[in-house]
């Protein structure tokens, strides 16, 4: 069966990506080529998803008819496409898909000349199926590429489509988003227990609450302001809470994380 989608780099993300492709049945693992140096790592995701592995990203590149995936550390891109320069020209026009954490699309489009390339940025939560991703589209992409790229990344989770001048606040955001929603997570259980919770118990009151106020404002499309004034009852408890959130400069504190992580990306970018 011929090889469609091509992925270099099986961790954690490449992974998670791989198995919902596979479980959805958008790729068959006949149809998957993967290329990973640690051979354990290859093992087992031969044996997991009936994959196809290999430590050759030159292979990956020639025989993935489809779809080719980044999924490295961004200071080896400079060696990978040192590895691959030597293949091009090449005889067909792959998607590249890049997760490559601020790296350009123009930095991208050097290293594969030519090929129709989607920079994106998908954050832990896809490994479980309910990621955010958002995606830029490069110079020789088409409506095609980008029906693909939606279709991949709808697989673990939600899907925007931004200019490249914003993917640094979308890293920001989405990106680095899931350790401050931790944290949050974190603090409000350890003030269950500083209230006198059983640490289980604060544990599951602070992860259900979080969990269940997200679906709440998905699903009613509520803005967040008015959720937080139907709370807060005149002289209540809610109230007390979130006037010492506002003393200790609580939501400037999470803008102030967002334009930080936002300013390291770009850093980043420059190299």
């Amino acid at each position: 069966m011929a090889i469609k989608f091509g992925l270099i780099g099986g961790g954690v993300m490449g992974e998670a990506l791989l198995s919902r492709l596979i479980t959805r049945g958008i790729y068959q693992g006949s149809e998957v080529i993967v290329s990973e140096p640690q051979e354990a790592r290859r093992a087992f995701l031969q044996q997991q998803y009936g994959v196809n592995v290999t430590v050759d990203n030159c292979r990956v590149l020639t025989e993935s008819q489809e779809v080719m995936m980044l999924a490295v550390k961004p200071q080896i891109l400079s060696a990978i496409a040192q590895e691959l320069a030597d293949i091009f020209p090449i005889q067909h026009s792959p998607l590249i898909i890049s997760i490559l954490a601020g790296v350009p699309l123009k930095q991208l489009e050097a290293a594969f000349p030519q090929l129709p390339v989607i920079r994106a940025m998908p954050n832990t939560p896809a490994t479980v199926g309910a990621g955010m991703t958002a995606i830029c589209l490069g110079a020789y992409t088409a409506m095609n590429h980008q029906q693909k790229a939606q279709e991949i990344f709808t697989a673990v989770g939600e899907v925007a489509e931004v200019p490249e001048s914003l993917m640094d606040a979308v890293t920001g955001v989405s990106g680095s988003g899931p350790a401050y929603v931790a944290l949050m997570i974190e603090a409000l259980s350890d003030g269950g227990v500083a209230a006198g919770l059983p640490r289980p118990v604060a544990k599951q009151l602070a992860l259900q609450t979080v969990l269940g106020t997200a679906q709440l404002i998905a699903q009613t499309k509520i803005h967040p302001a008015e959720l937080k004034d139907r709370v807060t009852s005149p002289g209540g408890t809610t109230i007390a809470a979130v006037s010492e959130l506002e003393k200790a400069g609580f939501r400037s504190a999470l803008i102030q994380a967002v334009k930080a992580a936002a300013h390291r990306s770009q850093e980043l970018g420059k190299g």
